[in-house]
């Protein structure tokens, strides 16, 4: 499991489920797209890419298409812990349209995504094993059920660090990905079923954009250099005969 998103999608009213988006997104309502949800930064475009390997793009940059009846947003920019504490005006931008949040990391297991209908929150939910469930907001998806019925338990790996119970009574990214089929109509990881779309033959075009209000990104930089330098050695990990995991000296 190694997916990552970090999602901002609208959709029509008269979408009905997910939306079926095809081919490569229309260059000049991409570009009206933008304008409307990074007012005042600087853009300039650079090469897009399969909606399939846009999903979390490198920092700075971001994947953006307009498709009839849906435009989609892949920027870590706008990613957190808390989808609620988005941009009000990305939030007022849902007016008359549906928008859906949908953000996924694997290092920490993370997954969030919230639903907005009509500028109005209906459903938020945030949760990582070690920060525990941050956002349960609005009523649950019945695709949400049988993992909140501890119906998919997390299966601990034999001789792993930290044997206790998992925290959460699913694996978030399993949740992830169900809520990718059902608010997008496609996985990025596991077997595909036969309707789902094929997210890399859905072409989004490719932006380097740079907030004017953001921070010194030598200060950025210089704040990531000490966190890194209060880490820990790292620690490795080999298959044993018996299946478990036995720590080795790193080299």
């Amino acid at each position: 499991m190694g997916a990552k998103t970090a999602l901002l999608v609208y959709m029509d009213a008269g979408v009905s489920g997910a939306p079926r988006m095809t081919g490569t997104a229309d260059s000049e309502r991409t570009r009206e797209l933008v304008r409307r949800l990074y007012p005042g930064w600087e853009v300039a475009g650079t090469s897009g890419c399969g909606l399939g390997d846009a999903t979390y793009p490198l920092e700075g940059t971001a994947y953006i298409g307009s498709f009839p009846g849906t435009d989609i947003v892949c920027d870590r920019h706008w990613m957190g812990d808390y989808p609620t504490r988005l941009p009000q005006h990305l939030i007022d931008a849902s007016v008359g349209r549906r928008m859906v949040v949908h953000w996924m990391h694997i290092v920490v297991d993370f997954c969030a995504f919230a639903v907005w209908e009509d500028g109005q929150l209906v459903r938020s939910l945030s949760l990582s094993p070690d920060s525990g469930v941050m956002e349960d907001i609005g009523e649950r998806f019945a695709f949400e059920a049988s993992y909140w019925a501890g119906e998919h338990p997390v299966e601990r790996v034999a001789g792993w660090p930290a044997q206790g119970p998992y925290p959460l009574p699913f694996h978030p990214l399993e949740l992830g990905e169900e809520a990718l089929r059902e608010f997008f109509g496609f996985v990025l990881e596991g077997r595909p079923s036969p309707e789902d779309i094929d997210p890399y033959e859905v072409g989004l075009r490719g932006f380097r954009l740079q907030d004017p209000q953001a921070p010194d990104p030598a200060l950025r930089q210089a704040a990531i250099a000490a966190a890194v330098a209060q880490m820990g050695p790292p620690r490795m990990f080999r298959l044993g005969p018996d299946g478990s995991m036995v720590e080795i000296e790193a080299l």
